[in-house]
């Protein structure tokens, strides 16, 4: 099972407050160390923008993981990926983004979905040249707070056009939890028709409404075998208000592991950095396993 963590990015841009350098240097340590391969250490944005990652190029030069941990870096565009390649060699992956409906991309990016694809498919096409991996994430892909029912049509081809610029891996977004596991279980075969063997499906879940973890179910029966959280269920996204975390890695890696799948992942050593993250931050976060702990069995059958 492939579970990348997001938090260091995802999480730490939705804080209102700005985690020291540091922290998040301590952080990401922790979470490498227990037994992640793929974390999303931070993002190549402007820092008027979002303040929180202003230390972007600080964290990829100091960060110090394992060699089998794979860093990677969200890249809102051309600019962003000039300024990240200065520092090449210290990740591996890169993720471009965009909406799947028009409202949602002009109020996140201030661009038509046309004119976010256009640069995108630059940078994803330079980003291959570089030798990177790269994935293209859409968001509010299971439905949009502003526009209601997002065509799957609609997103399939937002998801060819960013797999033919060089995409490996599509995530898709329920970027403010509006999705339900009836929809999840019938959306991913429908992707894995309209993109083919080749490309790697992952799914990216929001605990918005408490439906996190039945989607999860729900694309595991489908088929997926990559999924995008965030420890603590730290994230959210900044449109609309009200839309909360991403699912917590903690609460996820313990579900599958309760199941019988594996992860390669330390439980104890996960929850050991979402508890330091709750302690930096100084207040309580969503995650399940924060407040319940971990489920421990007797000797009787379960």
């Amino acid at each position: 099972m492939n579970v990348r963590e997001v938090g260091p990015r995802d999480g730490f841009q939705n804080e209102p407050e700005v985690v020291p350098t540091d922290e998040k240097l301590r952080l990401i340590g922790l979470l490498a160390a227990s037994g992640l391969k793929r974390i999303e250490a931070t993002s190549f944005v402007r820092a008027d923008v979002i303040p929180q990652l202003a230390d972007g190029a600080e964290v990829l030069r100091r960060i110090d993981v394992p060699g089998d941990v794979a860093i990677s870096v969200l890249i809102p565009n051309e600019r962003g990926l000039e300024n990240a390649l200065r520092l090449r060699d210290r990740f591996q992956e890169i993720n471009v983004f965009l909406s799947a409906s028009e409202t949602h991309n002009r109020k996140n990016v201030n661009r038509s979905i046309e004119e976010s694809l256009s640069g995108l498919e630059r940078v994803l096409g330079r980003a291959r040249e570089e030798g990177l991996r790269c994935e293209g994430v859409i968001s509010v892909a299971f439905g949009c707070p502003y526009e209601g029912h997002v065509p799957p049509e609609r997103v399939f081809a937002i998801a060819r056009r960013l797999r033919d610029a060089g995409a490996e891996e599509i995530g898709f977004g329920d970027t403010t939890g509006m999705a339900n596991p009836a929809q999840v279980r019938s959306y991913f075969p429908a992707a894995r028709d309209a993109l083919g063997e080749d490309v790697e499906l992952t799914a990216h879940f929001h605990n918005t409404r408490g439906q996190g973890l039945a989607n999860v179910l729900a694309a595991l029966d489908a088929g997926v075998r990559s999924f995008e959280s965030s420890f603590g269920e730290l994230g959210g996204c900044p449109v609309p208000a009200g839309a909360t975390g991403n699912i917590a890695t903690e609460d996820l890696v313990s579900m599958l592991h309760e199941m019988g799948v594996g992860t390669g992942i330390s439980l104890d050593a996960l929850l050991e950095a979402a508890r330091a993250v709750q302690e930096v931050l100084g207040r309580p976060l969503g995650s399940h396993l924060l407040t319940a702990g971990p489920v421990e069995w007797n000797d009787s059958p379960r």
